[in-house]
Order: C-alpha cells, then sequence, then structure tokens
C-alpha cells in the first residue's frame, strides 16, 4: 500500500474516534437548536419583552370583545374576576348557548323537572305552570332545536356588598316546533318550517361561592 493511501486512512480513523469522542461527551441533536443569539438581537428582544409586558396591563379582551371598554357592563364584569379570576366570560357564554338549548327545549316539551337546579325559583314556578295548562288542555309540542343563530352579551350588573352577579345575554334561535291537541292533529306550526325565536334571558350567581352553576333568574323577548 502506497504511502499517500496509508495517511489518509490514518486521517480518516482518527477523524472517526474524533467524532464519537465528541457525540459520546456532547450528545446528539434531535430536531432543531436554536443557534446563539447577538448580543444585538438579545437587547431587541428584551425591549420586546418590556413592550409586551405594557400591553398586557392594557384591555382584558375576553371583556371587550363582547362589551365597550368603559361601559358599566364591563366595569361589572371585571368586579367579577377580581372576585373570582378562573372566571371567563367567553367560557361563560359558551355554556349560555349550551343552557338555551337544554333549557328551551326541556319547556317545549314539558320535561323540566330535570332543569330545576338551573332555574330561580320563580321562573321554574312560571315554567312549570305553563306546561300544566297545556297538559290541562291536551296540548303537545313537538319541538326540534336547529342552532342558535346569533347570542350576544346584552349587559351585566355585579353588588359587591352581595357577591351577586347577574349577566344578561340576548338569543335568537331556530327550532322546528308543531302544537297537536288531544286527537293528534296539528293546530299550530309545521314540522320542517324553521322559526327564529329571539329571547333575552339573565342568569345570576354568587360569585365566589362553590356552587358553579348559573341560574335562569329572568326571562324576555
Amino acid at each position: 500500500m502506497n504511502s499517500p493511501i496509508l495517511q489518509l486512512l490514518v486521517l480518516a480513523g482518527i477523524a472517526i474516534f474524533l467524532v464519537l469522542r465528541l457525540r459520546s461527551v456532547l450528545g446528539t441533536r434531535d430536531g432543531f437548536e436554536k443557534p446563539a443569539i447577538p448580543a444585538s438581537q438579545a437587547e431587541e428582544r428584551r425591549r420586546a419583552a418590556r413592550d409586551f409586558e405594557v400591553i398586557e396591563g392594557g384591555p382584558d379582551l375576553d371583556i371587550t370583545d363582547h362589551v365597550a371598554e368603559d361601559s358599566e357592563a364591563a366595569k361589572a364584569l371585571a368586579a367579577m374576576k377580581r372576585i373570582e379570576p378562573s372566571f371567563s366570560v367567553s367560557e361563560f357564554l359558551s355554556g349560555a348557548r349550551g343552557a338555551y338549548e337544554m333549557i328551551l327545549m326541556g319547556f317545549e316539551r314539558g320535561a323540566i323537572a330535570d332543569l330545576k337546579p338551573f332555574l330561580a325559583d320563580d321562573v321554574y314556578e312560571t315554567f312549570a305552570e305553563v306546561v300544566a295548562q297545556r297538559e290541562a288542555q291536551g296540548l303537545t309540542i313537538q319541538a326540534e332545536f336547529v342552532g342558535v343563530r346569533e347570542l350576544t352579551l346584552a349587559d351585566a350588573r355585579y353588588d359587591e356588598d352581595s357577591g351577586l352577579a347577574e349577566i344578561t345575554v340576548r338569543y335568537v334561535g331556530e327550532l322546528t316546533s308543531v302544537v297537536k291537541n288531544a286527537a293528534g292533529e296539528v293546530i299550530e306550526g309545521s314540522p320542517t318550517a324553521v322559526k327564529r325565536q329571539k329571547d333575552i334571558w339573565t342568569y345570576a350567581r354568587t360569585m365566589g361561592s362553590s356552587n358553579p352553576n348559573w341560574q335562569l333568574v329572568a326571562t324576555d323577548e
């Protein structure tokens, strides 16, 4: 074997040995690792972080996405959050969407017993009275919920002394509804015609309490 080839093999062997030694000390890279940041870029990032901290002290988007920033409703929602930091307006409205379908369909179908924990006493009594009147007249309602077309936060109030919070939600719902008499004849509505129903509901809850449920305390159209 001539000398140049022998030298090349020796150098290759040394290179492999060094690579293996480095891997045993440093480990292997798995995925992307960020390169070192130059001092000038590091300073720019520190300034950006300081600016972000200032922005964080600005308006609460969870509130201002739903009501005007300086409105009384915004102040009430902010007060609720101070008492209960985990409270989220967006999550409340998501729950209010589901509550609307559950309560509305329970009322339409006359099955309101399971709704009692979610209704204030006077609201439950009103619903129960209407359902009893329908049953006395031999009327039944067949309804199917289509969806919530619109949902907006209409108002919010908070009583600092009692901790009672009230949030009013405006709904535009869509459903089909058929009213039948005792003979099973349709006297109102259509099983295929989708109608829109507008409701304004107010929910209440004592902030900071162990009971997480909001109750429907008032209804309007």
